[in-house]
């Protein structure tokens, strides 16, 4: 028995297609039921890859008399978050605005106008633990739609008025110590015996790391750098690293960096490859390059398409069990080593007869220092044995501002290790964008199975406007540039508040829902006004155009209001104010034959603005060969002929 979602291709949708709920997709055709038939909607947004939806799914969703009520009494609409982040951000807000918190599955309550009177996450099928039981909340709405239905519209837009209230109530004062209080508030949180920030749940939040980084750079500071570094060393020798297959997963449950929640995303995969080669541009640690590079490995082992496009997400559950594809027993490891060899490996990666998680282990080097490449066989055969023992679910759909961030993360990694492998991957997904996300000036943020959405938000923009600044900064190729700036204009002809400053989620003509959200927070992954920030001064600074300028002081004033709160929650958004207020160096490289290029190429810096001009009495050649013009610090240095 097939539902509304059989036609759609979010394999999140597809995953409850066969399901006995009458599920639809986000459309009007569900709406317009809900109100010829007087039936509330229930919504239910998550994603392919959450434990929690999977749960829930199986726990009531494929169950007949719970399928039964919601068929009844409800229409009930199902939401992949990645697809429809506008849904998801506001009705994220709603749930926040309902209970103090949230996360996914998402349960919403709402009208066919959309406007929600009851929010949660998951519920379990039978009430405990002071939870109701999701059947039971499903009869006592329906009851209260019936014989109270005043009170649950009187309750919708209150809490409709109140978010829009929240929105809006906008300080116009901007605190001038943002970075160094971000600072403040990074050193009184940080975890100096594991590293990390807060306690458990620890992200890893990439954007912080680059941030406290440029901030130690800029100003000397060893004891900020001391604090990314403990980090980054902590992350890649706990298991939310991956020992075996290589790139790390969403979070770690513990504070040790030991027990991850399994599920792998490729925007962190990423953002914390760019980080790591920050980490090694600054320190020159191997170990830091070793890890970007290992990330990229499984990138283009795993989450890679024949096409040249970035998959989304691995599962963390595999046969129905959360990390089982990921951990082992003793046992395992010495019938699959030997016993001497088997004893060996197990001691480096703290595998124990009586587990390090759960009764079973998580390969780590949290009580060891082999980041030495010692076991490099071992880790092979135990990567083949893996794959054959069980499967995990692959989230395969392809989403625009994902591989924008993945594009960036290999085109700074071919800068670093000259590597011409990374960049040409880098071009190939480009080109997969341009072929099947793009229609002229205008994107779309997600496409699979030969099919691309019709929707495209901010985030679509601000990331593959920065991918392709970073592609112009690999290769020097303008048309990178130029494309670039064609998107800028597109960018903030749709997106831009004229009046209030800042940059809509949405197009306001397409906005379907009570509010079009200006996000500015930098969650798991930096807003795309942060984004657009960042773009505004790397183009002015690229191009010298006083239009990038000009933007670039409005979206800083912008944000440092928004900021000053809580300005370690906005570190994307200060890491480019650092930039905008201590540019990188300044290069421009005058290039005796074209056929130069090319080693041009191979030496250009991770972190620099470079222009290629024409010899002119302004830049002339230097004994006769191609030259470079340097400028950092605010002062020109002597040409010379050789980047050092």
């Amino acid at each position: 028995m097939s539902n509304q979602l059989k036609n759609t291709t979010s394999p999140y949708l597809l995953q409850h297609a066969e399901n006995p709920v009458n599920w639809y997709p986000w459309c009007e055709e569900a709406f317009e039921r809900a109100k010829s038939k007087d039936k509330p909607i229930f919504l239910s947004i998550g994603y392919s890859t959450c434990h929690w939806c999977h749960v829930m799914a199986h726990e009531s969703f494929e169950n007949e008399k719970t399928a039964e009520i919601l068929n009844k009494y409800f229409i009930s609409i199902k939401v992949d978050r990645e697809e429809r982040p506008d849904i998801d951000i506001v009705y994220m807000s709603v749930c926040q605005a309902f209970t103090g918190s949230g996360g996914w599955p998402m349960s919403i309550f709402m009208t066919w106008d959309k406007k929600p009177f009851f929010a949660g996450t998951y519920f379990p099928p039978k009430s405990h633990y002071g939870m109701p039981g999701f059947s039971d909340l499903l009869n006592a709405i329906a009851c209260q739609w019936d014989d109270n239905r005043r009170e649950l519209l009187h309750s919708a837009e209150q809490i409709v008025s109140h978010l829009k209230n929240e929105k809006s109530n906008n300080s116009n004062v901007s605190n001038e110590n943002l970075i160094e209080n971000a600072v403040k508030i990074l050193s009184d949180n940080f975890d100096e015996i594991n590293g990390g920030f807060g306690s458990a749940p620890k992200f890893p939040t990439p954007h912080n790391l680059l941030f406290l980084m440029l901030y130690a750079k800029q100003n000397q500071d060893s004891n900020v750098l001391k604090m990314a570094e403990k980090t980054f060393l902590q992350m890649r020798k706990g298991g939310i690293f991956d020992h075996i297959g290589y790139g790390f997963s969403r979070y770690s449950t513990d504070k040790y960096f030991l027990a991850p929640h399994f599920e792998k995303m490729l925007y962190d995969n990423a953002l914390l490859t760019i980080a790591y080669l920050s980490a090694y541009n600054l320190t020159r640690n191997e170990i830091y390059l070793d890890t970007a590079e290992k990330t990229a490995e499984y990138i283009l082992r795993e989450m890679t398409s024949p096409d040249g496009g970035f998959y989304s997400a691995q599962d963390a559950d595999s046969e129905g069990i959360e990390g089982k594809f990921y951990t082992f027993t003793l046992d395992e490891i010495l019938r699959i080593f030997g016993d001497e060899n088997g004893r060996k490996f197990a001691e480096n990666f703290d595998i124990k007869a009586i587990g390090n998680f759960e009764g079973v282990n998580i390969p780590n080097l949290l009580k060891s220092n082999a980041l030495n490449g010692k076991f490099d066989d071992e880790l092979q055969k135990l990567y083949d044995y893996r794959k054959n023992r069980t499967k995990l679910h692959l989230d395969d759909k392809i989403l625009l501002s994902w591989n924008s961030m993945m594009i960036a993360a290999f085109s700074m990694l071919y800068r670093v290790s000259h590597n011409k492998k990374y960049l040409n991957v880098a071009v190939d997904a480009q080109k997969f964008i341009e072929n099947n996300l793009c229609d002229g000036s205008q994107l779309y943020t997600s496409w699979r199975d030969g099919k691309c959405s019709k929707n495209s938000f901010l985030d679509d923009y601000a990331y593959y406007i920065s991918a392709l600044i970073e592609l112009y900064n690999s290769t020097l190729d303008r048309d990178y540039l130029e494309k670039a700036e064609r998107l800028f204009d597109e960018t903030v002809q749709r997106f831009l508040d004229n009046e209030n400053g800042g940059f809509y989620l949405s197009e306001s003509a397409n906005a379907e829902l009570f509010m079009n959200p200006k996000e500015v927070y930098d969650g798991a992954i930096p807003s795309g006004n942060s984004v657009m920030a960042y773009n505004f001064v790397r183009l002015y600074q690229l191009t010298e155009n006083e239009k990038y300028h000009a933007f670039a002081e409005k979206q800083i004033a912008f944000l440092s209001v928004k900021s000053q709160d809580y300005p370690a929650g906005h570190c994307m958004f200060l890491l480019a104010k650092i930039m905008y207020e201590n540019p990188p160096e300044h290069i421009t490289i005058v290039l005796k034959n074209s056929s130069d290029l090319e080693k041009v190429r191979e030496n250009i810096p991770f972190l620099a603005n470079i222009f290629l001009t024409q010899e002119s009495n302004k830049y002339p050649l230097l004994n006769e060969k191609t030259t470079y013009y340097i400028c950092k610090d605010r002062a020109c240095l002597p040409p010379v002929n050789v980047l050092m």
